[in-house]
């Protein structure tokens, strides 16, 4: 516990993390033989040049599985030791029971709740800002939250638009309550949503509002659309704004900041950000290159690859920024 306002609150920290990215990887070259694109234009225009798909047969909570027990191990707790599960998602098992449900069975987990969050590419940051809330008010006091998808399932690869951006992958953490004096906590988060401009990502079919049927398959509307160069702007805007506001709120600089892990959407954009933030590239984790955009999941695999190569280190100040459908956006200020 640490004393704050006069009182005794909890303060959460990350125990540890893990990742997991399928084995079959879909190149640049790859697309030039499916849709109407280069391997040139696509780097140029994303700095994406693979993206990672799951194999038949291995779903959203068998990545998520994977990169669970890595978490796990690196925070030196069993499955039996969590208070919660929560999995941030767009593209579930199934839409019940949720998959946080299912992973919870495949761990072999006692008897705790367990949900998934939907907020697309900003789930993670989400679902962690709750787990956080659990740890703090001391309800819980091991939580484990994860950002997995399987999205290739819901990309159309006749259209280039989004079919170059999509992988999929899992990236989890284990939250936990920091003692009295320890230096790594999490210092604040900080959501937002715009939902005046959802109509910019969408999926539009699978809800109540347009079930599956045959006509819904003639018109390809069960894969994603987007506005790309609208989304661009907004996300750009809203991660440099939810960074700021993260500096803002805890009286820091962007100099007393280690790291930025950022969503990774688009390299175009994680610059752009940067820039606007004055943080330079150096202190930027991007892993977009060989991964794609993983939606909910790029944000805790950038940040345990960072973790295990050493670059991210215990007693350094990391910013977590993410930006998705919605219009959702938020960030996470925290002491590794």
């Amino acid at each position: 516990m640490k004393k704050k306002n006069n009182g005794f609150i909890y303060c959460s920290k990350i125990l540890g993390t893990g990742s997991y990215l399928p084995e079959k990887k879909l190149t640049n070259v790859d697309l030039e033989r499916i849709v109407d694109t280069n391997d040139q234009w696509i780097v140029e225009r994303t700095g994406i040049r693979s993206r990672r798909m799951a194999a038949p047969g291995e779903y959203t909570s068998d990545l998520a599985l994977a990169a669970a027990k890595q978490a796990l191990s690196q925070a030196q707790i069993s499955a039996q030791d969590l208070d919660m599960i929560i999995l941030a998602t767009v593209s579930p098992d199934q839409v019940m029971p949720n998959t946080a449900c299912v992973l919870q069975k495949k761990l072999g987990a006692r008897d705790i709740m367990a949900v998934d969050v939907s907020a697309a590419c900003t789930g993670f940051v989400y679902a962690f800002s709750i787990a956080d809330q659990f740890v703090r008010t001391g309800v819980y006091k091991n939580i484990l939250v994860v950002g997995a998808e399987v999205l290739h399932q819901y990309v159309n690869y006749k259209d280039r638009e989004t079919c170059i951006l999509f992988g999929d992958a899992a990236g989890a953490v284990v939250l936990g309550r920091a003692d009295e004096n320890d230096a790594s906590e999490v210092m604040s988060v900080h959501l937002h949503a715009d939902g005046e401009i959802s109509d910019l990502f969408v999926l539009p079919a699978g809800g109540s509002a347009l079930p599956f049927s045959q006509e819904v398959l003639d018109q390809e509307l069960q894969y994603v659309k987007m506005k790309g160069r609208e989304i661009f702007k907004h996300a750009v805007r809203t991660m440099a704004n939810s960074c700021e506001e993260a500096l803002q709120h805890n009286n820091m600089t962007a100099e007393q900041i280690s790291w930025v892990v950022p969503h990774q959407a688009n390299l175009r954009i994680i610059e752009a950000v940067a820039k606007h933030c004055s943080i330079p590239m150096e202190k930027v984790v991007v892993e977009i290159e060989e991964m794609g955009n993983t939606s909910a999941a790029t944000v805790p695999v950038a940040l345990d690859k960072a973790v295990r190569d050493g670059r991210i280190q215990r007693g350094q100040n990391i910013i977590l920024t993410a930006f998705g459908a919605g219009i959702t956006s938020g960030s996470v200020l925290l002491t590794y």
